[in-house]
């Protein structure tokens, strides 16, 4: 037997649904090779093989599973502090595949990170390294500054003093007495940012990209305003949440469409300007004051200024936000009028069962495209829908429990090969398309369950399916093993009837 199928053979068992531990525990065999890996990456896992791969000899077992978006983070916690610390900083760096919904890390996790003394036995990275991957994961949820600024431990009171805008006063004034040095002069230096004499006197040593900063997030004084009028650098007060009423008022009257743009929707915005943008020359213009009345808060505009700013096959990676509105808010959006407040409702995965419906049956597709996308109550046959019209969202919608799986005959000759695949699968299909041009279709065909015995045997051994055979939940768990075998040890298979 080539060494081509055994590889096939290994990939397709590392992902069967069917396979019992013993036999997924076998896969971490150094002569599982990649297969091993990838299983330890991609799927769920029983807690058995979970548990083996924890204490695994390997290195590489270890990272592979550092990275598994299917297990409960909470139960990878040992990797935190591995002695590998490349094990601790694949965990803290997250998937290689980024997710749609990023999946923050428990805060016992971060806290392991964040307070380690070293960075793991091996020495090939640091402590501070691990740190800088965990940061650039997106794993921390926007409250954990809040959170720390209380905590015994004087690196994560300092890592909350480094993020000093987003502690509430309070928290502020605390560490601004904190009793450890380091902590109380970080502190220091982050209210310097919202002392506006204090950001006038820093400005002239910055350097432009760190000026720019500054001027979008620290407090002003009126001549470092003034000075960015006549300077026409304008841009970073409209984004300036600090920014006063009158320069705001001064930045609805500016010639530049984007600047008007970026203020129409403030929820500071004095009545008077919101109601100049309404008539506003720039549609997009009008359309952002037409919503400013019904924006409150800083969490209210954060909602529907990030559905603006994203079409429907936008991708991007969602975290939670640091502060939600309300829910009688997203009802009164689900209610609204205006396709972009419903667009937002559609995007909040805590809305009610009724107004899920509602939407479900919105005439804006957008609004159906973000319900599907975040809620987890959207309807099947929307999920279905979706898919086969937006391939943007299918990796997402392919994770999805409520994603039909059965039911779709009638895509077995749908044009587009991803959606043939989808149906190639479908328990209920009498003739799965074996034979079809395209490779997933054919992998997915034999991954069916309604295949007999005697057909799997006959796939195992091409090439073109052989895989999608091995992944095949009714291939029997005594077939399995003989497979790996066959694979792992390269020993002779007994004759396929003496399977079954």
């Amino acid at each position: 037997m080539s060494d081509s199928l055994r590889e096939l053979w290994l990939r397709g068992i590392a992902f069967n649904p069917a396979a019992p531990a013993e036999v997924l525990i076998r896969l971490l065999d150094e002569a599982a090779g990649e297969a091993g890996l990838l299983m330890c990456e991609g799927r769920d896992l029983p807690d058995a093989v979970v548990e083996t791969a924890l204490r695994h000899p390997a290195r590489r077992i270890r990272r592979a599973l550092a990275c598994n978006l299917h297990i409960d983070p909470a139960r990878l916690a040992p990797l935190a502090s591995d002695p590998s610390g490349l094990v601790r900083a694949q965990l803290a760096g997250g998937t290689r595949h980024q997710p749609r919904w990023v999946r923050p890390l428990p805060t016992h996790i971060l806290v392991t990170f964040l307070t380690a003394k070293d960075g793991g036995e091996d020495g090939r990275v640091t402590a501070q390294e691990i740190a800088g991957e965990l940061w650039s994961s997106r794993q921390v949820p926007a409250s954990f500054p809040r959170d720390m600024a209380h905590h015994n431990h004087p690196a994560l009171r300092l890592y909350a003093a480094h993020q000093w805008q987003s502690l509430t006063s309070a928290q502020r004034t605390a560490l601004l007495d904190d009793p450890d040095p380091a902590v109380q002069e970080a502190a220091r230096k982050g209210s310097r940012w919202l002392d506006p004499k204090a950001v006038e006197a820093a400005l002239p040593a910055l350097a432009a990209r760190n000026r720019w900063f500054v001027l979008g997030t620290c407090a002003l004084s009126p001549a470092v305003i003034e000075q960015c009028f006549a300077n026409d650098e304008v841009h970073p007060l409209a984004r300036n949440r600090l920014t006063p009423a009158g320069a705001m008022a001064r930045l609805a009257r500016h010639p530049d469409t984007e600047i008007r743009r970026l203020v129409a929707a403030r929820p500071d915005l004095v009545p008077e300007a919101a109601a100049q943008l309404r008539q506003d020359p720039d549609e997009d213009v009008r359309l952002r004051a037409r919503l400013q009345p019904f924006i409150r808060t800083w969490a209210e505009f954060d909602a529907v200024d990030w559905v603006l700013g994203h079409g429907p096959d936008c991708t991007c990676p969602i975290t939670k936000p640091a502060a939600e509105p309300p829910s009688d808010w997203y009802a009164t959006c689900a209610a609204s009028e205006e396709p972009v407040l419903r667009r937002v409702a559609a995007s909040w995965p805590g809305l009610p069962a009724q107004l899920v419906a509602a939407l479900a049956l919105d005439d804006d597709e957008e609004v159906r495209i973000r319900l599907t996308c975040h809620h987890p109550l959207a309807p099947s046959h929307l999920l279905l829908d979706v898919f086969v019209t937006r391939p943007a969202h299918r990796p997402h919608l392919l994770t999805l429990p409520a994603l039909p799986r059965s039911g779709l005959a009638h895509l077995i000759d749908h044009a587009d090969p991803q959606v043939r695949a989808l149906a190639a699968a479908d328990p209920a299909l009498p003739h799965p398309p074996l034979q079809d041009p395209d490779p997933a279709v054919r992998q997915a065909a034999a991954t069916n369950p309604t295949l007999t015995p005697q057909i799997l045997e006959t796939l195992l051994t091409d090439p073109r399916t052989a895989q999608g055979a091995a992944a095949n939940p009714s291939l029997p768990v005594p077939r399995m093993h003989t497979l790996l075998d066959e694979s792992l040890h390269h020993t002779t298979a007994p004759p396929a009837s003496a399977q079954h």
